[in-house]
């Protein structure tokens, strides 16, 4: 593969895009006078149009993304996005409906957002959501900020609250800015919650468990119910990390097994496309009991039409600007109304199929260290790679070689030198057989010529960086001289 230049090295001194004809009127510097402007940046780029194009047209070109190859990222929820979605989201009607519109002028979007409410708790079994959250990290804290305003209310906020080392790693951060002490819950044998632990953990200092369901190695919590007892017995409420939903919408509604809370990740689930950092949309419902504390504005109907409803005393006040990522939120209702309630029950069924078939396919090829029936993903280990002193990042960059994505790696923490594959509902059995003949070549590799996998990737358009180097003494500006 040819290296593509910096476009530091293609510029040379005088080269321009274009050029502004020579101005007709007087120049008067003084109109930007006390404006932050800023100065000449030292060796700018000069290139010519042409070569612009090219550059970055030839850049987009090595880009990795969903919609041309399988995307394995474990926990994420990489499914393919529908392009009729897009078509819809992009509407003149949506995309130029101004934010700060009076509600009479769009009432069409504000029937949608409560449609999208109203879909989303009928899917999980909560009586009230909030779509204002933009990603899932802050609905887990727009989460604990209700449960928190809600103990308040109550009398007592508590102290602790109780997270699984199973569970997604931005749960104890949301849980520590609420002001909560964090405690972690051992998981057992079978890679659930220890409910001995459980119970001598749950006191009346805990504010609430934090679980992820499936967790992270892609297990149930068959116990649920046991758990939301023990937990609720002691005056705690449970909070339900929605990241997975991909495994039991339709299926499962977490309202019905007694969560209180829980958020969901429009970007995951509800195939909404989440590369690149975003957007993203991560809307939090509740039980009728914490429903009072709910981010303001809510969306309200009546015989006159839909409106925006500030006058919440309880409320833990506006959480984001307007409703979150509106366009997000068009795109997810486009999803779930394309597919409706049977088809939303075959995305789980596909979605644990694939993810099973994977397991089964590779389990003696790579350690499981948990064996307990998985849903959505499976969480392989290095161990066996690892006798041939060959790593999961050395598996991880020889993937690339084969033209595909990386999973996951080394998390969840309660799996050293983890491989978490998660290939969603949208992958062919022909994908997925390519991806699994990958992984058992480099299997092969490992163990015959383990020298080809640990100096990988061979064929990509970079080649194996320094990242220990790379992250402490990272190159932030262009040294070199642009060439005269």
């Amino acid at each position: 593969m040819i290296r593509e230049p910096l476009i530091f090295e293609i510029s040379a001194r005088g080269k321009r895009a274009f050029v502004l004809p020579k101005l007709d009127v007087p120049e008067d510097k003084d109109l930007l006078k006390g404006l932050p402007l800023r100065d000449e940046i030292r060796g700018f780029p000069e290139v010519s149009e042409v070569e612009v194009v090219r550059h970055f047209t030839r850049l987009s070109q090595t880009n990795y993304c969903v919609d041309t190859t399988f995307y394995p990222l474990g926990s994420c929820t990489m499914k393919y996005s529908p392009k009729v979605n897009e078509k819809v989201a992009a509407m003149e009607s949506f995309l130029f409906s101004h934010p700060y519109a009076p509600e009479e002028l769009v009432q069409g979007n504000l029937e949608i957002l409560k449609t999208t409410e109203d879909m989303l708790g009928e899917i999980t079994g909560m009586d009230a959501f909030t779509l204002q959250p933009s990603a899932g990290a802050q609905g887990e804290l727009v989460g604990m900020m209700i449960i928190r305003a809600f103990l308040e209310k109550r009398g007592d906020a508590r102290q602790v609250v109780l997270i699984p080392d199973s569970a997604h790693g931005t749960n104890p951060s949301s849980a520590h800015i609420c002001g909560y002490r964090v405690e972690e819950i051992k998981s057992n044998e079978k890679g659930t919650i220890d409910l001995a632990s459980l119970d001598r953990a749950m006191t009346e200092r805990v504010a609430a468990l934090m679980i992820t369901n499936p967790n992270t190695l892609g297990i149930f919590e068959s116990d649920i119910l046991k758990i939301a007892e023990i937990v609720h017995a002691r005056g705690g409420l449970l909070y339900m990390d929605g990241a997975n939903l991909n495994a039991l919408v339709g299926r499962f509604r977490p309202g019905d097994m007694g969560v209180d809370v829980i958020h969901l990740n429009l970007h995951k689930t509800f195939s909404t496309p989440h590369g690149g950092g975003g957007p993203g949309a991560g809307p939090v419902g509740v039980k009728k009991e914490l429903a009072a504390h709910l981010p303001i504005p809510v969306i309200v109907k009546s015989e006159q039409g839909y409106a925006l409803n500030f006058d919440l005393p309880l409320s833990v006040g506006r959480v984001r600007s307007f409703f979150g990522n509106f366009l997000v939120i068009v795109k997810a209702l486009a999803y779930v109304l394309s597919l409706g309630p049977e088809g939303l029950k075959e995305v789980a069924d596909v979605a644990v199929l694939n993810a099973n078939y994977i397991r089964k396919s590779l389990e003696n090829v790579y350690h499981l260290k948990y064996t307990t029936s998985t849903l959505h993903e499976c969480v392989f280990s290095d161990k066996f790679q690892k006798e041939h002193g060959v790593q999961n990042i050395d598996i991880a960059k020889r993937l690339i070689d084969f033209g595909v994505h990386p999973p996951t790696m080394s998390f969840p923490l309660i799996v050293p030198g983890a491989l978490m594959i998660e290939p969603t509902e949208t992958e062919s059995k022909r994908d997925l057989d390519t991806f699994i003949e990958a992984m058992k070549k480099i299997a092969r590799e490992a163990a015959e010529m383990p020298a080809v996998v640990k100096t990988a990737p061979h064929t990509s358009y970079v080649r194996r960086l320094d990242e220990t180097t790379a992250a402490r003494n990272p190159i932030l500006r262009w040294e070199g001289k642009i060439k005269e």
